[in-house]
């Protein structure tokens, strides 16, 4: 009879079973999919994309002055290979007509024969006509010696400008490579930054503008106009509204101080320009450089350079026209406008524009002129 009996069922067989599993299965990947949601990184705040974003660009300043300070030595280098190409070109003319004058030489000399004087002399009925001619040939032999001297001193400067063309072709083809690498730099860090941007809403992308205006204390809304005078030794340029207002005039210590600080003026609400020096866009340097080379003084291109071009002071000396250092790095520079402002190239999308000294860590300062 036992053996005749059912077997009892598995409270989980059948249908019921395969539901229970089912269920089982969902509450399971619900469970993680909810773990897994814990676990995701959340959307940054605007503050926390400004911050990157800002020190994307402070990099990208940095790999900008690297890629001007590379461009320097590479137009350098290749105006020097020019000068040397040149020259060669020069010395090969003149090796040329050295050899064809020889060549005249020598074809004359087969003509003539080129009997021996004792001989010569021998065989003329007029003795006198003879040391005349005896004369005549020297010089022309002094003429010769000269030539063959003339094309070898002309093979040897050849020599020479063909091996420091090597040079100067070696040197300008790494300065490239260095620019090209410095210059992939700065758009790399300049994509991540739009990629970041990219991504804010319109809400949060008006919030991180107003952040950013201000963080640089005025626009170039705010900037007014300028009004520079010179006369002898010291000038008045008069500030700029800003969202501090009027802040009177200002004292340049020199003429060609003002003179910076009012091209500097003229240059308000064009683009910063990575690499560029002007007219239509700048960059840090780039302004500063060409504020200073309308006021008659040549600065070099990069903030590294720059700082060195003049006598360092220190911050409670800085007086207008004076170069203003910032990061530990020295990657960004403006020019000092008294007031504790400067005019300065801030970033890509942001345009030349007032701001206050101490929106950046202050690295030090230059007087030029």
């Amino acid at each position: 009879m036992a053996a005749h009996r059912k077997p009892k069922q598995s409270p989980l067989g059948g249908q019921a079973g395969r539901t229970a599993v089912t269920l089982a299965l969902a509450s399971a990947a619900t469970a993680t999919l909810f773990e897994g949601s814990g676990h995701a990184d959340p959307r940054p705040t605007t503050a926390q994309v400004k911050e990157k974003v800002d020190r994307l660009y402070e990099e990208a300043e940095v790999a900008t002055e690297r890629y001007n300070g590379a461009k320097e030595k590479a137009d350098e280098a290749r105006a020097a290979f020019d000068r040397l190409r040149d020259e060669a070109a020069r010395r090969t003319q003149r090796l040329n007509t050295a050899r064809d004058g020889l060549g005249a030489m020598a074809a004359a000399q087969y003509r003539s024969g080129g009997l021996d004087p004792a001989v010569q002399l021998a065989l003329t009925s007029d003795p006198d006509e003879y040391l005349e001619r005896a004369a005549l040939a020297e010089k022309a032999g002094d003429r010769q010696a000269a030539a063959v001297g003339l094309v070898r001193r002309e093979l040897a400067a050849i020599r020479r400008l063909r091996g420091e063309s090597t040079g100067r072709l070696d040197a300008l083809l790494g300065h490239e490579t260095e620019l090209r690498r410095q210059r992939a730099a700065v758009l790399g860090k300049l994509r991540e930054a739009r990629t970041l941007l990219a991504r804010l809403t319109a809400e949060e992308r008006a919030r991180y503008e107003a952040a950013a205006a201000g963080r640089d204390g005025s626009s170039a809304a705010h900037a007014g106009t300028a009004s520079t005078t010179a006369s002898g030794g010291t000038a008045t340029t008069r500030a700029d509204r800003s969202s501090g207002g009027d802040r009177g005039p200002v004292t340049a210590p020199n003429a060609r101080a003002a003179q910076a600080v009012s091209f500097a003026h003229a240059q308000l609400g064009k683009p910063y320009v990575w690499g560029a020096t002007g007219p239509s866009g700048y960059d840090c340097s780039g302004l500063t450089q060409a504020a200073w080379r309308a006021a008659g003084i040549s600065l070099p291109r990069t903030t590294y350079t720059q700082i060195n071009a003049g006598r360092r002071v220190s911050r409670a000396q800085l007086a207008p026209g004076d170069l203003i250092f910032f990061y530990s790095g020295v990657s960004h520079v403006g020019l000092y406008i008294g007031g504790g402002r400067m005019i300065h190239a801030p970033r890509p999308g942001a345009p030349i524009r007032i701001a206050p000294i101490d929106e950046m860590p202050f690295a030090g300062a230059t007087r030029v002129g």
